[in-house]
């Protein structure tokens, strides 16, 4: 067992896939920084203002997750060389247009709900509720974003 009662294979697991949704949150996070910033068109002042609510959330997501890490007794990756070796979502470049970045804000939660759907599976077998309230509340949140992003493309 480890310091939180949890066996230590299980919780070495659930750190090693808490690590890979971390790189794909940082990866996340900065692809939606640079939306903020770049965002032009019709839509401006609407998304420029909503992309800084999302990644100010994912800022705060990552903290939790890595602080999470630490507390299953292992070390959260921090290079965003790492990141982007083990990060699903991939950088975005020079994207200013709304809908472009919309439409990769919807495959990056995509993304994040599945991992954090399997996170949610061991997290549940290893008796671990604070993982598994953790990775259930990102869900209901991400969830009602994706409807609210996908009514914006009126999808």
């Amino acid at each position: 067992m480890n310091a939180i009662g949890l066996d230590k294979t299980k919780s070495k697991q659930l750190a090693g896939k808490l690590n890979k949704l971390l790189a794909n949150y940082s990866i996340f996070y900065q692809n939606v920084r640079g939306f903020h910033w770049n965002i032009k068109g019709e839509k401006f002042f609407e998304l420029h203002v909503k992309f800084e609510e999302l990644y100010n959330d994912l800022f705060l997501k990552i903290d939790e997750v890595a602080e999470r890490i630490l507390t299953l007794g292992s070390t959260p990756e921090h290079n965003y060389s790492q990141y982007a070796q083990a990060a699903d979502i991939k950088e975005s470049t020079n994207v200013s247009d709304g809908v472009k970045s919309v439409e990769q804000i919807l495959e990056a939660f995509k993304t994040v709900i599945l991992m954090q759907r399997e996170i949610l599976d061991l997290s549940a077998d290893a008796n671990d509720e604070g993982t598994n309230a953790l990775m259930s509340d990102y869900i209901r949140m991400q969830e009602k974003l994706v409807w609210m992003y996908s009514a914006f493309l009126k999808k």
